[in-house]
Formats: C-alpha cells, structure tokens, sequence
C-alpha cells in the first residue's frame, strides 16, 4: 500500500523492516501460518458480502514492489461487507505478490503450504474516517480479502491484467485500466478465515482485519511469468532487477485467534 511518507528500498530484506519501523516487532503482524486445525469456528460470523456490481476501476501502475489496480473511492459503488466487519468498507485497491520461477510467491501459508501467489483486495472503512491515509493508521480501518494463486490452468479473467503487465514494467508508470470488475477473480466458495493483522509492507500498521478465502483461484504457469517480467526499478536506472519475491515470510501469531466462517 502507498504511503506518501512511505518509501523503503527493495533490496532491503523484509527482516530488517524493524529498524526503521519497530512496529515490525509488534503484535499482530502480518502475514501469519494459518494452521487450520487451531482455527475458530464461530457460527456468528456472517457470509462475506461483496458489492463489486459497478466496474469503478480506474489505473495499472508500478509502485515499485507490485503491480497496483486503483479504484474509484468517493461512494458506495464498490464494497465489502459482511463477516467480521461491523459496517461496509470501500475498494481502494488491489494487488498482488509473487515468487520467482516455480517458487512460493504467497504471504500466508496454510498450515505451512505456500501458494504461487497471493492477491489482496484492499478496503477502507468510510463510515468511521474520512480518508483512506486516515483509516490505514486505524486498529479498524482496513478490511483485506486475501485470495491464494495456483498454478492449474490458465484463468481467462486475469488475462485482462497480465497483458496489460508490458505498459507498467518500469516501477512509476500507470495507464488506464478501466471497467475491470474483480468480481472475476472470485472462487467459487467464499469461505474464509479471518484474524486482525497489520499491512505486510512498511509502514506495517496494525489495522488490517485479514478475510482469507479458503478456496484458491487456479492460473497458469505462463501467466505467473508475465507478472515477472515487471522490473522494480524505474525506466532511467540501470541496473535492472526483476520484480519477484515481493512477499513478506510469516510472523508470529503472538496469541492471536483465528477464526473460521466454516466446520
């Protein structure tokens, strides 16, 4: 997620996030090992709601650690409700985070199972803060729907972003990516886990209450490579890096509870 006040270089290592942001150390760190043995199940937690029915998407871009798809905010057009949250929160972004070549690219695990990839679905909650900077720096202004990658056959919806990958490769550049409707990168069941974390890039805030969805979304190992053909770096450096491993290991759960929406 970015911050205007938020730069860290990629060759840090996400195990030395901590020196310049302590909160790193802190107490509900993302991302975690979901061991499902040891979740929750609370028959009170409501079926996840989404309301993505009005394509509000509006710009692809390159932050420099991943490929970005912003959202139009100012209304209710694009939501979450449902579940955990108390009220609905609206879509700013999404993005995803990959591995290299054939290797784990996920931020959660599950019960020590990577995925190729992990995609996050950022929402803000607009009832209580004005503004999304506001609401990232708040114990409960973040909602995350996080949705695993595997590699099985090729998924004819996210073809809609990786060829539109070659217009962002240099980390800076956006282009206009319109009318996209992520309801297409849904599975089939919505079934979830859900516990209260932070963001995994700096500035790490502890705001996010995390919606995983059990269910994978299956894409091809060619579609992966498209997404590793990004650089991290801008069009005037030279020394060119490849964008790959842009994901943060597994924290301590430091006696947090999982909960799950199912049996």
């Amino acid at each position: 997620i970015n911050f205007v006040n938020y730069s860290y270089r990629v060759e840090e290592s996400p195990s030395a996030w901590y020196k310049v942001y302590p909160i790193a150390e802190g107490n509900r760190q993302s991302p975690i090992d979901i061991v499902p043995a040891d979740a929750v199940f609370d028959a009170k937690l409501s079926p996840i709601s989404l309301s993505y029915n009005n394509c509000t998407s509006v710009s692809i871009s390159n932050n420099g650690h991943s490929v970005v798809v912003e959202f139009i905010d100012s209304d209710e057009r694009s939501v979450i409700r449902g579940g955990p949250l108390e009220n609905m929160y609206r879509l700013k972004q999404f993005h995803f985070h990959w591995g290299g070549k054939g290797c784990r690219g996920s931020e959660h695990t599950v019960g020590g199972k990577t995925y190729a990839s992990e995609l996050h679905l950022v929402h803000w909650n607009a009832i209580k803060y004005k503004s999304f900077g506001e609401a990232a720096a708040a114990p409960d202004g973040l909602a995350v729907l996080g949705i695993f990658l595997e590699i099985g056959d090729e998924h004819r919806a996210l073809h809609q972003i990786t060829d539109a990958l070659y217009m962002v490769k240099f980390k800076g550049s956006v282009t206009d990516f319109k009318g996209f409707n992520p309801k297409c990168l849904l599975p089939n069941s919505l079934e979830y886990w859900t516990y209260p974390g932070s963001l995994t890039t700096p500035p790490l805030y502890e705001s996010v209450t995390w919606i995983l969805l059990k269910e994978p979304i299956y894409v091809s190992e060619k579609q992966m490579g498209k997404f590793r053909t990004l650089l991290f770096n801008g069009e005037e450096e030279d020394d060119r890096k490849r964008m790959e491993n842009n994901f943060r290991p597994p924290q301590p759960l430091r006696g947090r509870t999982v909960q799950a929406s199912f049996k």
